[in-house]
């Protein structure tokens, strides 16, 4: 299963780097190691940090965003990851469009590990201003990731 994992939204400054945060911490307390990291299919945030109100969100929950960076998907992720994870389906349209005919990385949306919500995206809170709403699906999906990986 996958050992690599490369979440994706729109600028990389709230869901993908909140996803690769939350990731990070739970398969640290479960002893698994992942290559985990984030990026957007924009290049509007390039170099920057997530967005402050995210990171104050995440940080309430013991969630540490501040070392990560923007950085936009390449065609070279599409080799470099097992799974490549979307949060919504335009992000998955963009990825679908880039992605090589040899990639090797499985492409889903990161809900399809959180089916008890009945999402079908992480909604996108730099516009909704829910940052605990989308941390809450993180969360969610990402114990789902983890156990679908196995201990």
């Amino acid at each position: 299963m996958a050992q690599t994992i490369l979440f994706v939204c729109l600028g990389n400054i709230c869901r993908s780097p909140s996803a690769e945060g939350v990731l990070r911490a739970m398969a640290s307390e479960r002893g698994k190691a992942l290559e985990i990291d984030s990026a957007g299919t924009g290049d509007w945030h390039l170099g920057e940090p997530p967005y402050g109100p995210m990171q104050r969100a995440a940080q309430a929950r013991g969630y540490d965003l501040s070392p990560l960076r923007a950085r936009q998907v390449s065609v070279e992720d599409f080799a470099r990851f097992d799974l490549i994870l979307a949060m919504d389906e335009s992000n998955m349209a963009n990825l679908k469009a880039m992605r090589p005919a040899d990639a090797r990385a499985e492409l889903r949306l990161f809900t399809d590990y959180a089916p008890q919500t009945r999402a079908t995206e992480v909604p996108d809170p730099y516009y909704t201003r829910d940052f605990d709403g989308a941390l809450d699906l993180i969360e969610i999906a990402a114990r789902g990731l983890l156990d679908q990986l196995g201990e």
